[in-house]
């Protein structure tokens, strides 16, 4: 199968529709299903060892929908992959605000009011978490305004278009390896569950997946080499890959520092994009992204 074939298989228009309306079905049916075992267990009809602190509250049923529009989000994170370095960090940056939203959903659930003075400390947690999604939503939402007003070239040269040939192998190749980090990913969880030590913790799958999707930014920062030859958009996409790397040191950081580094992760993209601009003079994006973005 050739390569152009075999993108739009995995991570064509057509795929990205079907794998959306399963999506939101599954999601709508996690939901529904979370609900109905958290009644369960309220009138003490389900006791499953090892999965009651997961259907002990009803706040918990919303971890299910988020996280299977989590892993749709982070297919979408990949598709972003040719278009620009500028959009995919944008999509990383959605990515993460529903990842801290699933956690506050999370630490809300296990607030206990008998706690006494610990709750004090549950509480400032989910205060910084709740800033840090504005952060990052604030972010995504900067990145998404910037990249939509993006000006490509006409007729991008010929190294350009295998720039981008290249991005859509690596983002096929990533694709593969999202697959077997999300099988990998799960059944740990389930044996762990099982033996009664599941946990629902943001580094399951995304500790691996954001490894693997910084190994992926190198790349592509070192392929960039050949074809951006000036110092202001080196630096730009270096600190692109600074705050990818940050938000996978913060997602093995539990408790406020994890929080503060998402924060950090996105002042500093936010930062590097508004001095990349200014530095481009109104060109909107540097021309890497410019030629290289359909939009």
């Amino acid at each position: 199968m050739k390569g152009a074939a075999l993108y739009e298989l995995a991570l064509g228009d057509r795929t990205d529709e079907r794998l959306r309306s399963a999506a939101i079905n599954l999601a709508i049916a996690g939901f529904l299903i979370h609900v109905v075992a958290c009644t369960l267990h309220g009138f003490s009809l389900l006791d499953v060892p090892g999965m009651n602190s997961f259907i002990d509250s009803y706040l918990d049923a919303l971890y299910t929908p988020f996280s299977i529009i989590l892993a749709y989000e982070v297919y979408e994170l990949i598709r972003a992959i040719p278009e620009s370095f500028s959009v995919a960090i944008g999509k990383q940056f959605e990515v993460m605000s529903l990842l801290v939203v699933r956690d506050i959903f999370k630490n809300l659930a296990d607030v206990d009011a008998t706690q006494g003075s610990a709750l004090d400390s549950d509480v400032a947690l989910i205060g910084l978490e709740a800033l840090a999604f504005l952060i990052l939503f604030t972010t995504a939402l900067y990145f998404r305004s910037m990249t939509l007003n993006t000006k490509p070239s006409s007729e991008p040269s010929a190294a350009v278009v295998r720039f981008v040939d290249q991005k859509k192998t690596l983002a096929i190749v990533l694709a593969f390896v999202y697959i077997l980090l999300a099988i990998y990913s799960f059944t740990s969880w389930s044996l762990s569950t099982v033996d009664g030590e599941g946990d629902l913790s943001r580094t399951v799958f995304f500790l691996d997946f954001f490894t693997f999707l910084i190994l992926s930014d190198i790349v592509i920062l070192l392929v960039s080499y050949k074809h951006i030859t000036d110092f202001p958009q080196l630096a730009r996409n270096t600190g692109f890959v600074l705050s990818t790397v940050t938000i996978r040191v913060g997602i093995g950081t539990p408790g406020f520092t994890g929080a503060a580094l998402f924060i950090l992760s996105a002042l500093l993209a936010a930062g590097v994009l508004r001095l990349s601009l200014q530095e481009s003079k109104g060109d909107d994006l540097p021309a890497e992204d410019a030629s290289a973005s359909p939009a």
